[in-house]
């Protein structure tokens, strides 16, 4: 029986091999029981205590047990089928819920994990935008202390000067000297010094000479007659009109400089006000950011791990139904199986029970009972009628061993007989060690090949895993490459541009001081003009006056003085001269300053174009290591495929070779048990009615 069971034998042959062997069995049972029943008999007291009795009872509660033991498999069958459609329906439901909360969870976390982004990108702005105000806020505050410190020293300085001024004026007009002139020699020394600069664009050369004069000798401007430093008598008005003019412009100045600065604090206000309403904004808009960021990488980091727990249960479930309709299916085959076999038995067992119960087996019994012990004829009766009953059981079940049973049993006595179900009951033991190797081959080739089959399988999603990181990160290499030469070519156009901007400020600042030198030129060589006629010293006749011998002279000419306008002229044009000199002053700084400005944006431009194209170099490297990185991966994830595709093969010729061994295991073992037992029990009658008969003869 069981050394027919080969790996890798098709399922049908297996069955097959089982049906007709449990056939033979049954078919070795009862003819067992038919020759101890043909060998047996004794006298009609004896009867109820023969052995034939015995057997039909045994018979008899075999039936009974066989059905006993029917109901109670469709009883355990019934169980196991509504457990089977429950759960296949539970779980099925189950699945159809963890796909789509699956499918749900996907979506979510893709958009999650996209406005995690955006929120992250905008919280950066946003911080960088209030960093932005706070140091131009910073910076506008410390540049107002500056303008406020050096407003309050000029302001200390120019009221200074306006004192001495005040001074100056006040003692020219009283004509007095003493020490009040002196105080005011000291005070305007000490403004000219502190206003130099300022004075010689307020004061034309001559009126600052004359300042300076005064200054040295101020007494010399309240004598009646010159002394031997002046050339002509003193002119304490001219003093007198130009100290007041620089007090008026002092005064003006400082009423100007007095409103520019109640105009810079108030700028200055406004613009506090509106940067620490920017910030307080932009502070406002970065907490909400923050707070909607955090509840969304909650949200993400909770959605993941519902979709982890929820893949995890869908694999659990989906083990589960696979497994449940295998072993559904397999308990309906082992159901119908079982069904087939017992009721197999039961019609050999009752078909037994019919024979040794008939009219004809009773009156065979009685008298084979009654004469066994004198006349051979009837023990060669019984012979031929059990192996009549073995030819037509052979017959029926196609058993060619069974037909060998029967001619050794027309032929040779029990002990033959016996030998052979020695041999038989050798044969089921042998093929019963040779099922459970057999069994035990096939748990341990499966466990392998389902061992090997989860590893392979979990090294494929990781490697499905790593291809698909590896493909965001070359794509998102590929985009961050695009973008760097996109800013490249921005970087370069602006170069260009700027370039050209500067071209055309230097032109301009060269057509600008050109004017400006142009005009300062031709305005000097008018003022030399000026200055050389009127800076000349005038003398005018200067004769003895004695008394003339003679009549008087007619009167001479008046004395010649300049043009009281010269002054103002020769002012203008040097005041024009100094805005020009200035004008060009700013404008050689402003192109100076264009110029280091546009240098430093070149440096800059190509700094960043340098390190731009570095990242993009870098970039292409880390590419192309992810590209091969990339291929490796997909040549491992085909090796795999190959792999998980042979391990199928394998795990299909093993369950083709195993499935029927292993499901029937249990159910064979114990039929071929019930039959060794069944043919030592056999043996044992034959063995018991031999002796009998010994005995009976030797009476």
């Amino acid at each position: 029986f069981g050394s027919s069971i080969v790996q890798g034998q098709p399922l049908a042959v297996l069955t097959t091999v089982h049906t007709r062997s449990v056939n033979l069995f049954s078919a070795m049972r009862i003819t067992c029981s038919v020759l101890v029943a043909g060998a047996l008999a004794g006298s009609a007291e004896e009867q109820k205590n023969r052995p034939v009795t015995k057997v039909i009872n045994l018979l008899k509660d075999m039936v009974k047990q066989l059905e006993k033991e029917a109901e109670e498999d469709e009883e355990v069958y019934n169980k196991v089928a509504c457990w089977c459609q429950t759960n296949d329906k539970d779980k099925t439901k189950s699945i159809a819920d963890a796909e789509t909360s699956i499918d749900r969870l996907v979506n979510k976390i893709e958009e999650e994990t996209a406005t995690s982004s955006r929120l992250n990108t905008e919280i950066k702005n946003l911080e960088v935008e209030v960093e932005k105000n706070q140091k131009s806020l910073d910076q506008a505050t410390a540049n107002r202390k500056k303008e406020l410190a050096e407003f309050n020293e000029d302001e200390k300085d120019t009221l200074q000067s306006i004192s001495a001024l005040k001074s100056a004026v006040t003692v020219l007009s009283k004509h007095n000297g003493g020490a009040a002139l002196l105080d005011m020699q000291a005070a305007l020394r000490a403004t000219v010094h502190r206003h130099h600069d300022r004075l010689g664009d307020m004061l034309s050369i001559p009126e600052m000479k004359t300042v300076q004069s005064f200054i040295q000798s101020p007494e010399d401007y309240f004598d009646a007659e010159p002394t031997f430093k002046q050339s002509y008598a003193p002119q304490s008005g001219e003093i007198f009109g130009i100290l007041k003019n620089m007090l008026s412009t002092f005064e003006a100045d400082l009423s100007q400089a007095q409103k520019d600065e109640m105009q810079a604090q108030s700028a200055y206000e406004q613009l506090k006000a509106a940067k620490e309403d920017e910030i307080k904004e932009g502070q406002d808009h970065l907490e909400e950011k923050q707070e909607e960021l955090a509840n969304t990488d909650e949200s993400l980091a909770n959605a993941k791990e519902d979709l982890e727990d929820t893949r995890t249960s869908l694999a659990a479930d989906q083990a589960f139904l696979a497994n449940l309709k295998e072993k559904c299916q397999l308990t309906d085959q082992e159901y119908e199986q079982r069904t087939k076999t017992r009721q197999e038995e039961i019609s050999a067992v009752s078909e037994a029970l019919s024979f040794l119960t008939s009219d004809e087996a009773h009156d065979l019994f009685s008298r084979t009972f009654n004469f066994v012990q004198r006349t051979a004829t009837s023990l060669s009766a019984n012979r031929e009628r059990a192996a009549s009953i073995l030819a037509s059981t052979a017959h029926r079940v196609h058993s060619a061993d069974l037909v060998a049973l029967a001619d050794s049993v027309k032929r040779d006595a029990f002990v033959k007989v016996k030998k052979a179900i020695d041999d038989m009951i050798a044969k089921l033991l042998q093929d019963k060690e040779d099922e459970i190797k057999q069994k035990d081959f096939c748990i341990e080739e499966l466990n392998t090949n389902e061992r090997e089959t989860d590893l392979k399988n979990r090294d494929k999603e990781e490697t499905q895993a790593k291809i698909d990181t590896l493909n965001n990160e070359i794509e998102t290499l590929t985009n961050e490459i695009d973008t760097l030469k996109a800013e490249i070519q921005s970087l370069q156009t602006n170069l260009k541009r700027a370039g050209e901007d500067r071209e055309q400020e230097n032109k301009d600042f060269q057509e600008t001081v050109a004017d400006q030198r142009a005009t300062v030129k031709l305005l000097e060589k008018t003022l030399d003009v000026l200055k050389g006629f009127y800076n000349k010293k005038h003398k005018g006749a200067s004769l003895a006056q004695e008394d003339p011998a003679g009549p008087p002279p007619p009167p001479g000419f008046k004395s010649y003085n300049k043009n009281s306008g010269s002054g103002g002229v020769m002012g203008m044009i040097q005041q024009i001269i100094s805005d020009a000199k200035t004008e060009e002053a700013e404008a050689i700084q402003a192109e100076k300053d264009a110029q280091s400005a546009y240098e430093s944006f070149v440096k800059d431009t190509n700094d960043s174009i340098t390190a731009k194209q570095d990242s993009i170099t870098d970039k292409a490297d880390t590419k192309a290591k992810k590209e091969g990185e990339r291929t490796d991966a997909k040549k491992d994830l085909e090796n795999m495929m190959i792999e998980l595709e042979e391990l199928a093969n394998e795990n299909a010729d093993l369950h083709k070779a195993c499935d029927f061994t292993l499901k029937n295991f249990d159910v064979r073992q114990s039929a071929r048990d019930e039959e060794v037992e069944g043919l030592r029990e056999a043996k044992a009658a034959l063995s018991g009615a031999q002796l009998t008969l010994l005995q009976r003869s030797g009476a």
